[in-house]
């Protein structure tokens, strides 16, 4: 039962980081001056955080479709 809960917080870490790369990436294309290098320093960060995120649940056995948004299959 305790996998099954690291699994869930897995997953949950990975949509709230993709929604913070969403929001990131909006303010991106909104950003003047000095902003701009905080928004693509927040936007790489989010992304490496979501590669690492995405191969963690790869390892554990789970197959994702980043296509149409995060669908998830138990193997």
């Amino acid at each position: 039962m305790r996998k099954n809960k690291i699994d869930v917080e897995l997953i949950e870490c990975i949509l709230q980081t993709k929604a913070e790369l969403n929001i990131a990436n909006r303010n991106f294309e909104q950003a003047e001056g000095e902003l701009i290098d905080y928004y693509l320093y927040q936007i790489k960060a989010h992304k490496a955080k979501l590669d690492y995120l995405i191969k963690e649940v790869k390892e554990r056995g789970f197959k994702l479709d980043t296509i149409h948004e995060l669908n998830v299959k138990i193997s």
